[in-house]
């Protein structure tokens, strides 16, 4: 989602005569990039971070020309997936982009950390992601898998369990694979991108030291619908999307409280519209 850029090339005037040499500037060696977004929910992997509220949020990154780059984002947080502290995600972000075919290979590691929050909390997540273009549409294809770490692990067995802070299996170390594929596809003569996503989690089903788990229920899959409308002569864009998993009640009642909002003991894995309206730079 926010981490890729590469590196533009900018090109000189070609000279009137015909015997004069052409002049092409070097392509920068080094390039900053980032966004900064409100969004109504933050939905990680089909699931609210944020309670089902509003979150500000923004990155920052910075390429080089041989397709190394690092990167930082950042979210605020609430409800699941909120650890104390600062109540934020921050994300850091390094990883190599070349070139392949008429698409782009991308390697990287991700870095989660709750600055503050509790302890276990942080965990690595290295990735791969291959994309490419069919006609007019873009492809991407993702894998992230995180290996074995506490901060995954299957600490209590159910949020009854956490509810009594005598974790099941203290120490304990999982992992975590996710899979994805994204599609977009500009609308001719528009402004508007239509874009797609499905996504399939496998981790551990049961709580993780600080009563969360990147896999909720243990496997599960997520899907997004929404388009994306770029506001002319603006680096504004705004989009909606409608998210949802196939995370039922029944399935992550043993969850429960954690696994829902604490307004009002919604699903916070529901079907959801959300809005956003973002400004890169």
């Amino acid at each position: 989602m926010k981490y890729l850029v590469s590196a533009a090339a900018a090109l000189t005037a070609f000279a009137a005569l015909p015997a004069a040499a052409q002049e092409t500037a070097p392509p920068k060696a080094v390039t900053v990039t980032g966004s900064v977004a409100l969004v109504s929910d933050y939905r990680l992997r089909g699931v609210s971070q944020t309670d089902k509220e509003m979150a500000i949020q923004g990155g920052l990154t910075i390429a080089h020309s041989s397709g190394i780059y690092v990167g930082t984002w950042a979210s605020n947080l609430s409800g699941w997936g909120t650890f104390g502290g600062s109540n934020m995600e921050l994300d850091l972000i390094g990883g190599y982009k070349v070139p392949v075919g008429g698409g782009a290979l991308d390697v990287g590691l991700t870095w989660y950390m709750y600055p503050g929050g509790a302890s276990k909390t942080d965990f690595a997540e290295p990735f791969a992601k291959l994309s490419g273009t069919v006609g007019p549409l873009n492809l991407l294809a993702g894998v992230a898998y995180a290996p074995k770490q506490e901060a995954l692990g299957k600490w209590y067995n159910s949020g009854a369990a956490y509810a009594t802070g005598v974790p099941n299996r203290p120490g304990a170390k999982s992992d975590n694979l996710y899979l994805w594929g994204d599609f977009s596809s500009a609308i001719p003569s528009t402004p508007v991108t239509a874009k797609a996503h499905i996504g399939y989690s496998d981790g551990n089903s049961g709580l993780g030291p600080n009563g969360t788990s990147a896999a909720p229920t243990g496997t599960y899959w997520d899907w997004m619908l929404g388009a994306d409308y770029a506001i002319k002569g603006t680096p504004l864009t705004l989009s909606a999307a409608y998210v949802d998993t196939d995370i039922s009640k029944r399935e992550s009642a043993y969850l429960q409280p954690n696994f829902s909002s604490t307004k009002d003991g919604s699903t916070i894995a529901g079907s959801q519209v959300v809005f956003s309206v973002s400004a890169a730079f």
